[in-house]
């Protein structure tokens, strides 16, 4: 079986170029072709030698991911479903922006984590991506947008891993593949412009600090742990003080002097002003000199199996206010590609639920309802 060079970094390329006897320069070159130029035909790359190219036959090949849809928002955003198969699909989202091109990228058919406000948690999880998938959705948008709007320069200048799945999760492909898209033979994205976003897997948290920081968001969503512990299941295994420790640690190596907590506006779960003065509390407990971390409020994007609704925005803005006057930075995300589900939360794709994770929720979401239903009882009858 031939090796597929979107799974290496430059420094796993190098190595498979030695063992075809070949010096480890011709890896660089080959890293360009594939990542700044987009070729995946050997005969393409005319600056390598025939001996090689005729090694690269047949120990290699370049393959991305079959693209099963394309869909366009009216704002511009595009969203791809890609084939990673065995049944399974993932979805990738292109938002451009004035002064920036952003693409949100998944790691994982499904997700485990199984956060109640997000439908890839409701789907279920199936499988962690392998680097060159993981890659391949960055290389084929690329090249894609730079043919569709007829421009050769980079179009992608930000990643952030937002798709489906938990990146930290699936930390071995994650790291290489962070690796070519920093690479200024690849990708050369700034280390500030690529970001991963996690529920909280702490010991990963340590792990990225030391083996390649990039900028960090963390799915906060809840200001204590009986609620967290509700929203964000993982919260049970790392509850709120071990996670805001590990985000402290983390700043001694990131690019970025502060933490963005990523937090979703939830119709009377957690947006209240009790809630808010809680979530003060909590970064003050934690804080350290000067701004170390930012909130940003997302408009939950509802979907049937959650049984959540989007707080009204009046209520949103007083909670950001509440936040800001406390000397929170705070911004309250721009929905973008709502009408192609494509908005934050809304990412599902089509995986086969090897975990039963779909149904788990579903019975937790019969339980709670059943909880509740003495309470509303009680107050009709009052």
């Amino acid at each position: 079986m031939t090796a597929n060079l979107l799974d290496f970094d430059l420094e796993g390329l190098a190595a498979f170029c030695e063992r075809l006897g070949e010096k480890r320069f011709r890896a660089t070159q080959l890293f360009r072709w594939i990542h700044q130029r987009g070729a995946s035909d050997f005969d393409q790359m005319s600056d390598l030698a025939k001996s090689l190219r005729g090694k690269l036959k047949t120990a290699a090949h370049v393959e991305g991911l079959r693209v099963i849809s394309q869909h366009e928002s009216t704002d511009g955003t595009i969203k791809w479903l890609f084939d990673v198969g065995a049944g399974d699909a993932v979805e990738a989202v292109f938002i451009p922006e004035d002064d920036r091109g952003t693409l949100c990228i998944s790691s994982q058919a499904g997700c485990a984590v199984g956060c109640r406000f997000c439908s890839t948690g409701h789907q279920g999880f199936s499988r962690n991506l392998t680097t060159g998938e993981i890659v391949a959705q960055l290389w084929f948008a690329e090249h894609f947008l730079r043919k569709h709007l007829g421009r050769d320069e980079r179009i992608v200048s930000n990643v952030v891993m937002m798709g489906m799945g938990e990146p930290l999760q699936n930390y071995n492909a994650l790291v290489p593949a962070l690796r070519v898209m920093l690479d200024d033979h690849g990708y050369g994205l700034s280390r500030r412009r690529v970001t991963v976003s996690t529920s909280g897997v702490v010991p990963m948290i340590d792990r990225l600090g030391n083996d390649c920081p990039v900028a960090l968001a963390v799915s906060l969503h809840a200001p204590n742990n009986a609620l967290r512990d509700n929203l964000v299941p993982l919260n049970k295994k790392y509850p709120l003080a071990e996670l805001m420790d590990a985000c402290n640690r983390y700043l001694d190596h990131a690019p970025r002097d502060f933490i963005t907590f990523e937090y979703c506006m939830l119709d009377g779960v957690n947006d209240t002003p009790e809630h808010a003065q809680q979530l003060i509390e909590l970064v003050q407990r934690h804080r350290r000199p000067g701004v170390w971390c930012k909130f940003n409020l997302i408009p939950f994007n509802p979907f049937p199996a959650s049984g959540l609704l989007r707080s009204p925005a009046p209520r949103v803005a007083a909670f950001s206010k509440m936040l800001a006057d406390a000397g929170i930075v705070t911004t309250v995300r721009k929905t973008r590609g709502d009408d192609i589900d494509a908005a934050c939360g809304q990412l599902a794709g089509d995986v086969k639920d090897r975990t039963r994770v779909a149904s788990r929720m579903a019975q937790q979401r019969t339980i709670m309802l059943k909880q509740a239903a003495p309470e509303t009882a009680a107050i009709k009858d009052s």
